[in-house]
């Protein structure tokens, strides 16, 4: 006879983001840590519990970086080259680091509030301009998302296009290698390496910072361009697709409930709560947080064996009700929310403080500048993009 642990779930599990899964609350109240098989036919344990979870995230005996090693179980076959999946293990070099650091703080760049703030105002006048209906992710979160990284890289913002189509293929969720993914990968790094090697040099932004970190003896040994140009299209990458996702996934959340958005005009202080809520209850990542067991550990009941792979459920983590009270209400006035969307442990997500900047200012964009604003069609009209890292609409009509 299997135990409840041993039974195999259905994984991965619904890709509509505007209503949460019941297998999440099924698994965390009957299976917190569930066999399931992945895409690539692999075995994993699911874990969905916030405790469990949180144990997940913060032992460093489960490693993110060895989920690329040969011959492991696998979530997904990897598009993208081994050594890009943990780019902030492979960054041995202190200066390196505190320039990627630093340029992931909203501080270094104090011009960059009032930036944001015009960027999301010029991006709404042209939505105005162009008339209702208007597609508010091709039109709003998308380039709004991908200019900031544009600035924070040092890189023409009239690039972001280019960059997130690429993103396209990067994050594609597939059984086996696929013959795009390789050559995706080498175009957009080619367009990094042009852009840190141009004539004359780049001096803003993170390739700023780098240019200026080869021309330093004691750095210069210890990197190279690849290495450089790696990073830089990493983070363009992971922090483009993460911020637009999320925005797009609270925007839907406001739609849905619009009263929330009256509430974010009327008081304006409260936008810091509200975003930080709306990111406990965002449901943009998708097929889970892998990690591989480098040791036998125990999680809960469950015995997890060295080499075996850990998915952790966010949804199921983030609606948690040993945690959060009333977990499927969207709470303004949480008192504590120690969610888990920006993960956990060491892998917490340096960028989170320019996440939730990036966020308030948009948000209070739209709910001030288009207070009549809702969906052109019915939400669960939505048509969510399948085998993708995120949960994503492929399109957001709106009309105001």
């Amino acid at each position: 006879m299997t135990t409840s642990a041993q039974r195999e779930a259905i994984f991965p599990l619904s890709r509509r983001g505007d209503v949460l899964p019941a297998e999440a609350t099924r698994l965390r109240e009957e299976q917190p840590v569930a066999r399931v098989r992945t895409m690539t036919g692999d075995e994993a344990w699911l874990v969905s519990s916030y405790a469990l979870a949180k144990q997940v995230l913060e032992d460093d005996r489960f490693s993110l970086k060895d989920t690329a090693n040969p011959g492991v179980p696998r979530q997904y076959a990897l598009t993208i080259p081994p050594e890009v999946v943990d780019n902030m293990g492979n960054i041995n070099s202190a200066g390196l680091r505190n320039a990627v650091m630093k340029t992931l703080s909203p501080r270094a760049d104090k011009e960059l509030d009032g930036w944001l703030e015009a960027e999301a105002h010029r991006l709404i006048d042209t939505l105005v301009a162009h008339g209702a209906p208007g597609e508010l992710r091709d039109g709003f979160t998308e380039p709004y998302s991908a200019a900031l990284h544009c600035r924070l890289l040092g890189i023409p913002a009239d690039d972001w296009r280019r960059l997130m189509s690429g993103i396209d293929l990067a994050f594609i969720t597939s059984p086996a290698p696929f013959e795009g993914s390789s050559p995706n990968w080498y175009k957009d790094l080619g367009y990094m390496l042009e852009r840190l090697n141009a004539d004359p040099g780049p001096t803003e932004g993170l390739l700023g910072r780098f240019a200026a970190l080869r021309r330093s003896p004691e750095v210069s040994d210890q990197v190279d361009d690849e290495l450089l140009a790696t990073v830089a299209l990493s983070l363009f990458g992971a922090g483009a697709v993460s911020t637009s996702a999320f925005l797009l996934h609270a925007v839907i959340a406001l739609l849905q409930q619009p009263e929330l958005a009256d509430r974010l005009r009327a008081e304006p202080a409260v936008i810091g709560r509200a975003v930080d809520e709306l990111l406990r209850v965002n449901l943009s990542i998708g097929d889970a947080l892998p990690r591989l067991a480098l040791a036998d550990v125990r999680l809960g009941e469950v015995l997890v064996k060295e080499g075996e792979l850990v998915l952790v459920l966010v949804e199921g983590a983030n609606f948690d009700p040993e945690v959060f009270p009333h977990p499927e209400k969207i709470d303004f006035d949480r008192e504590t929310n120690p969610h888990l969307a920006f993960g956990a442990g060491r892998h917490f997500c340096p960028a989170s403080a320019l996440g939730r900047t990036h966020a308030e200012i948009a948000l209070t964009a739209l709910v001030e500048r288009l207070p009549g604003l809702r969906p052109a069609l019915p939400v669960e009209q939505l048509a969510w993009r399948p085998g993708f890292i995120k949960r994503l609409p492929e399109r957001l009509p709106v009309i105001w």
